[in-house]
């Protein structure tokens, strides 16, 4: 065997590796120290909780920390007295797999004990993160089966239960199990090695055991770029940080991919996008809405998939402690002990205002790039729910506007995109008591009652097509005399329980741009003043004015940067005509993304004006990866293109294009542009889009859609 070379230290902090919901938190050299926040966790359950190793009782030091895939990462650690070399790769896929090469790289032959320590605590994600209940004293259950090689480790709350199953192999072989220590005796000659496996295999009430990945000791993984099972699309162009975090964000989407159950409790086909990494790897309504909207024209089956596993969860109760109502769309999916036993209303819970519309605007979506009939008459009842609760519940006073107030004692204050406890400040800075009525909300019901409209024109359904437009031309008119506020050009953030204005520059009303609601007149102005000095950071578009007294860089929204807050505005400052505004948040992010470690955008990071050469701040405690600000980067380019579809009648979809590249990115090429089951190349150069391969015979044409707004924008 030739001798190793150690690699140039690289170590990290801390890291994360996921497949699916599992997911594994350590630190350098892959140590899983008690205590803290790190372990690896199945369905919202922090099945092991400690994994240190040792050699002769010492700590070998992490000499490098190498991601190789979203799910799996290479440790190398040394030991100085033996001399030993351990290489650790570990794999999170169904379970995770770790392989353990000893290698000696002197001339001595070496006898040691190299021993692995293991526990779990079985805590509940909530309680990990400080949420929620006091964390129970649980009575773990540890077993070691000698004939077998493997230790068990086991939990049991009523009919909450969840186990740890760690493999030993190769077995039969010295291993034992010796007071919280997996150890196995190891005698090298020079220069040789021994590799070891360890299997870790959660269980649970509500799904079977699944195999972790095969062993893959001494062959070189790397970074996954083809061959995903999500079809990733291609970004070719000049810029190569664009171009790097356009790939990351792929792989991205890939690592945030649930699957959908299936009648048996198995992984289906069907996949929905997860929220992000590493507390956030669940169904979420609106963020996996959201996040299917902006990665429409490459991965047309997260959204059939969102629609689809919304549905079969849409409430069909009324039920205060949930805050669900028949027709609305869930906020978010929890399955730890906490949720599944009733401590906390979240197996699901549906205090969110704004899925239920967005479901809808899905739907058509969906249907314009797919032109697939047959989707719209599927999921049709869910959307006709959910018009039906935005007429019925969502309107709490009869007033015509969306409004929101938590009726469960542990629910969520806003109910919002915003939703911390001090999202929704007044002029002052003091908090606006409930019920709320944000702009946005009102701007999702009127584009939703305008989407499901369209969906009946093709079902030749006229009437109730009349309807719902006349329903949402009385909101435009009534929310453009209520909501404007004309000494700001911007549209109040919303009305608090008394029906005051609440007056506060905020990013929430250029949500308002894309759904049409915002008269042509109007949308510039609304434009620049989100762009100006006090709400451009110079990275993005603040959530609250820099000037507010609420105002905090450092906030979860009062005052960061989001990047799909900021692709979701340059969406509606393309329906409104303003393409050097697109370019402007374009840039930006894009220049972003560059700065920031991996280059990759998180969920949101600091607003801190940007300063000469240095980087964007990150906000502590940042989801990274997170799905909806991985799509946000693929929605902007698609603005910058000029990319849409709409469904076409006779069947199919076509697709438009009418680009406006800025000079500063230059050409690009883009591969993957799915529509109508066909997949479309393009090269786009300034206001030119050139069509490189239509092998199925898409209808392409040059120019903006057709307006779906009544005032022509759009």
């Amino acid at each position: 065997m030739e001798p190793m070379t150690l690699p140039r230290p690289t170590l990290l902090p801390t890291y994360a590796i996921n497949h699916a919901d599992h997911v594994l938190i350590a630190g350098p050299g892959g140590v899983v120290q008690p205590g803290g926040n790190a372990g690896f966790y199945a369905a919202d359950t922090r099945l092991l909780s400690c994994h240190r190793v040792t050699v002769d009782g010492r700590s070998p030091e992490p000499i490098q920390d190498v991601p190789l895939r979203f799910y799996s990462i290479r440790h190398v650690l040394r030991d100085a007295e033996t001399g030993l070399v351990l290489v650790l790769d570990r794999s999170v896929r169904g379970g995770v797999h770790e392989d353990y090469v000893l290698q000696t790289t002197g001339r001595a032959p070496v006898q040691a004990e190299l021993a692995i320590e293991v526990d779990g605590d079985f805590a509940d994600l909530f309680e990990v993160r400080g949420i929620g209940l006091e964390a129970p004293q649980r009575a773990v259950a540890s077993r070691w089966d000698p004939a077998a090689g493997e230790l068990r480790l086991g939990y049991r709350n009523g009919t909450f239960a969840r186990g740890l199953a760690i493999r030993c192999r190769p077995w039969p072989a010295p291993w034992r199990w010796d007071d919280g220590r997996l150890v196995m005796p190891v005698a090298l000659s020079p220069r040789s090695a021994l590799h070891l496996c360890l299997t870790w295999l959660p269980s649970g009430d509500d799904r079977p055991v699944s195999e972790a990945p095969a062993c893959h000791a001494g062959v070189r993984l790397e970074p996954e770029r083809d061959g995903a099972p999500l079809r990733a699309p291609r970004l070719e162009t000049a810029n190569a940080a664009l171009g790097r975090a356009w790939t990351t964000a792929t792989w991205d989407m890939e690592a945030l991919r649930l699957p959908i159950p299936d009648a048996t409790g198995s992984d289906g086909p069907g996949s929905v996008p997860a929220a992000g990494l590493p507390w956030y790897l669940t169904l979420f309504g609106r963020d996996s809405i959201i996040t299917s909207l902006q990665a429409m024209p490459f991965y047309p089956e997260l959204g059939r998939g969102t629609l689809e596993r919304l549905a079969a969860l849409q409430a069909t109760d009324d039920d205060p402690l949930r805050d669900e109502e028949p027709g609305k769309i869930l906020h978010e999916m929890r399955s730890g002990e906490v949720a599944r036993l009733g401590l906390l209303p979240f197996h699901p819970y549906y205090g969110t205002h704004d899925a239920t519309p967005l479901y809808v605007t899905l739907l058509s979506d969906l249907y314009d790039w797919t032109g697939d009939l047959r989707l719209v008459e599927r999921f049709l009842p869910a959307a006709e729910a959910a018009i039906g609760w935005i007429e019925r519940f969502g309107d709490r006073d009869g007033d015509g506007f969306l409004e929101y107030q938590a009726r469960s004692p542990h629910g969520f204050p806003n109910q919002g995109w915003k939703d911390a406890a001090d999202a929704i400040p007044h002029a002052d800075g003091s908090l606006a008591p409930a019920p709320l009525a944000l702009c946005e909300h009102q701007a999702y019901a009127y584009e939703a009652r305008l989407r499901l409209a369209e969906l009946y024109d093709a079902l030749a359904r006229e009437a109730d097509a009349a309807r719902l437009r006349a329903d949402a031309a009385r909101l435009r008119d009534r929310f453009n005399d209520v909501f404007w506020w004309e000494e700001e050009g911007i549209y109040y953030l919303g009305l608090d329980g008394e029906k005051r204005p609440i007056r506060s520059v905020a990013s929430n009303a250029g949500h308002c741009l894309a759904s049409g609601i915002v008269p042509p007149n109007r949308a510039a102005r609304v434009a620049a003043r989100l762009l100006a000095d006090d709400m451009w950071s110079g990275w993005g578009i603040r959530t609250l004015s820099a000037e507010h007294p609420a105002y905090d860089p450092f906030s979860y929204h009062t005052g960061s940067v989001w990047p799909h807050d900021n692709a979701t505005i340059a969406a509606g400052f393309a329906v409104a005509g303003l393409r050097d505004q697109v370019a402007r948040v374009a840039r930006a992010t894009f220049e972003a993304a560059a700065e920031l470690p991996g280059l990759r955008l998180p969920e949101l990071f600091s607003g801190l004006r940007r300063g000469d050469g240095g980087p964007p701040v990150p906000y502590p405690g940042a989801n990274v990866p997170q799905a909806w600000a991985a799509s946000a980067l693929f929605r902007l380019v698609i603005l910058l293109c000029g990319i849409a579809a709409r469904a076409d009648r006779a069947g199919g979809a076509r697709v438009y294009l009418d680009p406006a590249l800025p000079e500063w990115l230059g050409d690009v090429t883009l591969r993957g542009v799915r529509a109508a089951g066909a997949t479309l190349d393009l090269h786009v150069a300034g206001t030119a889009s050139t069509v490189l391969d239509n092998g199925s015979g898409l209808v392409v044409e040059h120019g903006s859609p057709p307006s779906r707004f009544p005032d022509g924008s759009g």
